[in-house]
This record gives C-alpha cells, sequence and structure tokens, in this order.
C-alpha cells in the first residue's frame, strides 16, 4: 500500500542465535573492508615502489651507459699514454742519434782542422825549404860570379907568368912542366930558395922564382878550374831543374786556368740565370808574369769595365770565380765570413742555393747575417748574451726539425 512495513521480532532464544551471527557477519564484513582498504594500500606501495623500480632502473641504466663511456675515455686516454710514450722513445733515440751525428761532426770538424794545420805545417816547411834553396840559388850564383872574376884573374896571372917565364928564363909552358920536379921538404926548399936567390941577386937581376912561381899559380889555376866546372855543374843542374820546374807550373797553371774559365762561364750563368763570361791572360806567351782580364756580360746589360758593375755585382762575380776554383780543387773545409753581405735578397737566396749544391765535396762555415743563407743551413750557431759578460752559444739542428716535424 505505499507504506512501510514493519517487523516485530518477539525475544526469544532464536532471535539471540540471529543476532549474534549477524554481529559476526557484520564484524567479518568491517574485516573484509579493512582488508580491502589494506590491500589498496598495499596496491598503491606496489605501484609506487614499481614506480621507485622502473625509476631506479633507468637510473641504472644510465650509470652502466655512464660507465661504459667512462670506461671508452679510460681506454682512449690509456691509448693516448701509450702512443705519448711511444713518441717519447722515438724523441729519445732521436736526440740520441743527434748526440752522435753531432758527435761525429765535431769530430770530423777536429780531424779536417787537423789535417788543416799539418797542412799549414807542410806548407810553412816547403816556403822556408823554398826560401833557403833560394837563398842557397843566390849564394851559388855569387859564388859563381866570385869564381869566374877569380878565374878571370887567375888567367890574367897566369898568362902573365908565362910571359914572365919566357922573358926571364926563354922557357915555354910544356919546357916547365918537363922541368918541374916535387918538392917535399917546404922549408929547406924556402931556405935554398933564399940562398940562390941571394946569389942570383949578387948576379944581376934574374927572376930564378918564375919556376916556382908557375908551380904555384899552376896548382892554383888547376884547383880553381876543377871547382869552376863543379859550380858550372851546379849551376847547369839548377838552370835544368827551374827549367823543368816553370815548364810544369806553365803547363799547370794554363790546365787549371782553362778549367776555371770553363767553370766560371756555367756558374757566372747559373748564378746571373744568363749572360757569359770569361777570363783572359793578358801576355799569353808569358803566363807566369801575365795578368789576368775578367770580362762578364750579365743578362741585359753590356759591361765593357768591371768598374760599371753595382759592388753586389762585383761581389756576385768574386763569388762565381771563387766557386769555379771550388769545382777544380775542391777544399775539404772552407771559411767563409759575409762574402754575400752586398748581394741583394733575391742574389743571397742563389748563392746560399749553390753553396748547399757545393757541399757534397767541401763542408762551409758562413758566417752571416743574411736570411736567405740561414734557411739553406744545416746547422745553425748563435751567440747570445742573456746575461751581461756571459755569453752562451747555441746550436740548431736544421735538418733533424725539418724532419721531426716533416716539413721536407
Amino acid at each position: 500500500d505505499g507504506k512501510d512495513d514493519y517487523f516485530c521480532f518477539h525475544a526469544g532464544t532464536k532471535f539471540d542465535e540471529n543476532g549474534a551471527i549477524a554481529a559476526q557477519i557484520s564484524g567479518l564484513i568491517t574485516k573484509q573492508n579493512d582488508c580491502a582498504s589494506a590491500i589498496l594500500l598495499f596496491e598503491r606501495d606496489i605501484q609506487t615502489n614499481q614506480a621507485e623500480a622502473a625509476r631506479l632502473s633507468e637510473h641504472m641504466d644510465a650509470a652502466d651507459s655512464k660507465n661504459d663511456e667512462q670506461q671508452q675515455r679510460i681506454d682512449s686516454l690509456l691509448a693516448e699514454i701509450e702512443n705519448a710514450n711511444l713518441r717519447i722513445a722515438e724523441l729519445a733515440d732521436l736526440i740520441a742519434n743527434g748526440k752522435n751525428n753531432i758527435a761525429q761532426a765535431q769530430q770530423a770538424v777536429l780531424d779536417t782542422m787537423r789535417k788543416r794545420e799539418e797542412s799549414e805545417k807542410l806548407c810553412s816547411e816547403l816556403r822556408i825549404k823554398e826560401r833557403a834553396e833560394g837563398d842557397r840559388r843566390d849564394g851559388l850564383y855569387r859564388e859563381v860570379v866570385r869564381l869566374g872574376e877569380q878565374k878571370n884573374a887567375a888567367d890574367t896571372e897566369r898568362q902573365n907568368l908565362i910571359a914572365r917565364l919566357y922573358d926571364d928564363y926563354e922557357l915555354t909552358q910544356s919546357d916547365a912542366e918537363e922541368q918541374a920536379e916535387y918538392i917535399e921538404d917546404i922549408a929547406a926548399a924556402n931556405r935554398r930558395l933564399s940562398e940562390l936567390r941571394s946569389k942570383i941577386k949578387s948576379l944581376g937581376s934574374v927572376n930564378v922564382d918564375a919556376i916556382e912561381e908557375y908551380k904555384e899559380v899552376f896548382a892554383r889555376h888547376s884547383e880553381l878550374s876543377r871547382q869552376l866546372e863543379d859550380v858550372e855543374g851546379s849551376k847547369a843542374e839548377l838552370t835544368k831543374l827551374i827549367n823543368e820546374l816553370t815548364d810544369q807550373m806553365k803547363s799547370i797553371f794554363a790546365e787549371k786556368f782553362e778549367a776555371i774559365n770553363r767553370n766560371f762561364g756555367v756558374t757566372f750563368k747559373e748564378l746571373f740565370d744568363g749572360g757569359s763570361a770569361s777570363l783572359s791572360l793578358t801576355e799569353p806567351d808569358d803566363i807566369l808574369e801575365s795578368g789576368i782580364e775578367i770580362t762578364v756580360h750579365p743578362p741585359g746589360k753590356l759591361i765593357k769595365n768591371l768598374a760599371a758593375l753595382s759592388g753586389g755585382e762585383q761581389a756576385f762575380v768574386a763569388i762565381a770565380i771563387f766557386f769555379s776554383i771550388l769545382k777544380v780543387n775542391p777544399s775539404p773545409f772552407c771559411l767563409m765570413d759575409e762574402i754575400e753581405a752586398a748581394l741583394d735578397d733575391v742574389n743571397v737566396v742563389r748563392f746560399a742555393q749553390y753553396l748547399h749544391g757545393l757541399s757534397k765535396k767541401t763542408q762551409f762555415i758562413a758566417i752571416t747575417h743574411r736570411r736567405g743563407t740561414m734557411e739553406e743551413a744545416d746547422i745553425l750557431y748563435g751567440v747570445t748574451m742573456q746575461e751581461e759578460g756571459v755569453s752562451k752559444l747555441l746550436e740548431l739542428q736544421v735538418s733533424e726539425i725539418e724532419k721531426g716535424f716533416g716539413i721536407k
């Protein structure tokens, strides 16, 4: 009827049992609700823990990736360290080789200097011998002149004695030689001669000493003749030796001069990048006393006199002659003191490159302030004064530096 139904329970045993059951059910429901709430809390905790676990897993993955990167970086650094150690070892080997090369070069310089000193000593000895031989030759010439004068005087005296012998005793030279006797006791003979002279003097003016005088003059003449023959023989030998040496010097000079002239023409063209040059003798018939004329024609110029050249060009011509002489007679060692100072920068480079080409046969030490010459050098030495009054020598191995940096 649309109205609420009302039930009415009467107290009794059955009602009490149902109430206990309802209370138990209510308690179970409460526990169920509590369990459901606890389950929800546990599920939330599980979700939270799963999210935290996922976040931690991401962190762990990131940490592992970072550890891999760090390990790769460590491996890369270890490889770089190993390469650096290898490079250090290579540089140490280069330094050791450089020291060995320096020691060898220094020993070579010492050997060259020793050979140079020996050569200079030998040249000095030869000059001394040459001067002594010249003095000896002059002395022999003076002795020849003196002996010639003595010979003339002896010949004159001999002729006078022969004339006196004939005038006083009417004896010829052959007659006097036949009558001549050997005297053993000169003192006794002199005493006897004095007695005879006294007797002859008492008899009148008769020259009885003519025979003895003739003997003395003849003996002296023979000795002087023998000495004269020796001197003339020595003079002939010296004259022959001088002529042979003169002929050899002329031949050698002509040969070397022609070689130098050919090299001068080639060297001049190479240094001046064209043109022509030559050397000639002012007196070809007397080459040992002749002067030397230098004729040069730089490219684009007509030069009749060396004085018309600039200072740098004159210096370059002199350098070309010097290089030509070195080609004919290479020297093991050569020291040059700023010979390219008057050249311009372009010619300095040509000079330095040409000089470097000649260094295969000759060791050059060049004192210079020009950059072009320094760029072609194998070793540079410099002196600096970082502290006043204290000089310090600097050395730079250009070839080793270029090899180390891979420049050439």
